[in-house]
């Protein structure tokens, strides 16, 4: 066996094999079969390519999820139905703490986040320890979501806001204005 096999316990035809599938097969089968290795078993979930996802409850993720492409999610984190997450995107239950007797960041405070069912979080967003969202949310590109939302909030910026809501009898996006 050589170096390389004991490393990895892999040979290194595998590993080339194994690397371009998890980093280039981005289609129904195989996002389905990515969130089955990765202990995701609630039916329908799907996980892209590239996403790190480390769920403190295998059911945690909600039927229909998708999780998009180098997400990375971690902790104490549930995803009620048809959640989708779009590329880009980190969702950790996990804050560290000042401590004041050493003089530098420590330890690890969780505390859970819950994301409702229909929620769309769009490229690049956050979700912060704590937050609850509400049902059908729109998270807007690169919002960093830091408290609790209400049912169908379009929410958006840094940290994010209320920006509109999402009419749900039709579907339509009511934007508010500002002033």
């Amino acid at each position: 066996m050589s170096d390389w096999e004991t490393r990895t316990g892999l040979s290194r035809e595998e590993f080339e094999k194994f690397t371009r599938y998890c980093n280039q097969s981005d289609n129904a089968v195989d996002n389905r079969n990515r969130a089955v290795l990765l202990g995701l078993t609630t039916p329908e979930v799907r996980v892209a390519p590239g996403a790190i996802v480390r769920l403190r409850d295998s059911a945690a993720a909600g039927r229909g999820c998708f999780i998009g492409l180098y997400c990375y999610i971690n902790g104490d984190v549930t995803l009620g139905d048809n959640v989708f997450i779009g590329p880009h995107c980190s969702i950790t239950s996990n804050n560290h703490a000042f401590d004041n007797n050493s003089g530098f960041f420590s330890g690890n405070r969780e505390a859970p986040i819950v994301i409702g069912e229909s929620c769309w979080l769009a490229s690049g967003c956050m979700v912060t320890a704590g937050v609850t969202m509400g049902k059908a949310n729109l998270i807007c590109a690169n919002a960093v979501v830091t408290r609790a939302t209400p049912d169908y909030a379009i929410m958006a910026g840094t940290p994010a806001r209320q920006v509109g809501r999402i009419d749900p009898g039709t579907g339509a996006y009511h934007w508010f204005r500002d002033g």
